[in-house]
Order: C-alpha cells, then sequence, then structure tokens
C-alpha cells in the first residue's frame, strides 16, 4: 500500500504567485516518487490554477459543504459542494478539521453530513479527529470514540474504501516537531482507532484503512512515525508550505 501524504496549505500563501511557487517545488519530487500519495490541499480559490492531469500528485480541498446541489439550486452562500470540488479536478477533501470545529463550531453532525455528501459524490474524505488535551483519566478516549461513532454514522458501507482517518492530537498542532506526540503513543492510538472502527465499518475494511498522522510532523520525526508509529503516512501543516521540508518527508515516506 502506498503512504499517503496531505499538505494543508490552510489559509496560505497570500499570492497566486508564491501558491505556484510552492507547488511547483513539491511537484518536481513528487513526480519521481512512485510510493507515495501526495496530495495538496490549497485554498480554495487557487485549486483551478494547477493543472494536474495524468499526474503523480493530486488536488485536495480543506473543506466541503453538505449539500451537492440540484439544477443550479445552492442557496448557501459563501459554500461550495463536493461537485464543485470533483469537476474542478479535486480528488480528496479534508473534513473535521480541528480548526474548522473550533474555529467554526463544526459539530459531530455537521461533519457527518459533510463526510456523506462528499463520499457519495466519489471524493475520497480524509476525516480528522483527535483530542485537545491528555487526561488521566483517559476521557480524551471517549471523546475519539465519539467523534468516529458520530462522524461515521449512517455512512454506506461500499463508501468506506474512499475513507481515510487523520489522527492529529489538536495540543500538538503547530509545534515543533520534537514536541509532537510519540510514535508509541500514535501506534497504540491506531490501535484503538482500528477496535473502534471495526463495528463500523467491518474487519476487513478497518484492517486496510489508512491511518496519517497530523500534528508537527516533520522531517526530524517523519521515519520514527511511519516505522515505529505504524502509521500510513501525514497530513502536514506549516512544512507543506515549504517544499524542501515536505520534499524530505515524501523521501522519507517512499523509503520507509
Amino acid at each position: 500500500m502506498k503512504k499517503l501524504v496531505v499538505a494543508n496549505w490552510k489559509m496560505n500563501p497570500q499570492t497566486i504567485e508564491e501558491a505556484n511557487n510552492i507547488f511547483s517545488g513539491i511537484k518536481r519530487t513528487a513526480q519521481k516518487i512512485t510510493g507515495v500519495e501526495t496530495v495538496i490541499c490549497p485554498p480554495f480559490l487557487y485549486i483551478s490554477a494547477f493543472k494536474l492531469k495524468d499526474s503523480l500528485v493530486k488536488l485536495g480541498a480543506q473543506d466541503a459543504f453538505w449539500v451537492n446541489p440540484l439544477a443550479g439550486k445552492g442557496p448557501y452562500t459563501g459554500e461550495i459542494s463536493p461537485d464543485m470540488l470533483k469537476m474542478a479536478g479535486v480528488k480528496y477533501v479534508i473534513i473535521g478539521h480541528s480548526e474548522r470545529r473550533e474555529n467554526f463550531g463544526e459539530t459531530n453532525e455537521m461533519v457527518n453530513k459533510k463526510v456523506k455528501a462528499a463520499l457519495e459524490s466519489g471524493l475520497k474524505v480524509i476525516l480528522c479527529v483527535g483530542e485537545k488535551e491528555r487526561d488521566h483519566e483517559h476521557a480524551y478516549l471517549r471523546f475519539i470514540k465519539t467523534e468516529l461513532e458520530e462522524g461515521l454514522r449512517g455512512i454506506k458501507k461500499t463508501n468506506f474504501k474512499n475513507l481515510v482517518i487523520a489522527y492529529e492530537p489538536i495540543w500538538a498542532i503547530g509545534k515543533k516537531g520534537a514536541e509532537a506526540d510519540s510514535p508509541e503513543s500514535v501506534l497504540q492510538m491506531s490501535i484503538y482507532i482500528r477496535r473502534v472502527l471495526q463495528p463500523i465499518v467491518g474487519k476487513e475494511l478497518t484492517h486496510d484503512l489508512p491511518i496519517i498522522y497530523g500534528g508537527s510532523a516533520e522531517p526530524v520525526n517523519a521515519e520514527a512515525f511511519l516505522k515505529e508509529g505504524k502509521v500510513q503516512g501525514f497530513l502536514v501543516g506549516h512544512a507543506s508550505l515549504k517544499p524542501e521540508q515536505f520534499n524530505e518527508i515524501l523521501k522519507i515516506a517512499n523509503e520507509s
């Protein structure tokens, strides 16, 4: 199975010229790497600027709305539907990122509706789950279990083949690589996530479902997360805006 490395640019960069430079810097390396699925998720504004036909690099989006308008009816100011993204060449979409949950009040119910709409459109969904903090009573495990159960409620089992889980401990986001979660902890969390998913997704699909790590993934810790943490890839934030750093992660993933 190929590793999956996703660049989440968030609300960056500020100009299309910068975006093209970062994109080109990543694409030159990603095109030579066959053991990794590379996905770039720029702001919506830049998606149509990147031409990726027959490319090893895939386009992703950072969010999608839960309604696919029929016959041109879409009275949802400011929103973008999964169908629109698909027509623009998008293959993956990030849903339920912790920043959207925190800053925009996205609930598990809203996340669930977005996941359903995106999967039904044929997009591959990267569903983000993760805790704000670790507690001695292990309430954070129940928190993640609820995010998974409510976020995937009512999803058709045939659509789970297009699902990716991104585990991102919120307390580790934006930190230096050395302050990220430990590979041992991430391995235990991956085992726990698969245990929660089994009655929802089914045993066979659960075994094959990719779990990637987000939360200060950098070249300094990438190899350990892959080899010791047993993750299938990364959701990369700030390092994805620096082609040299991101390309190093791609190379490590390709060799691990």
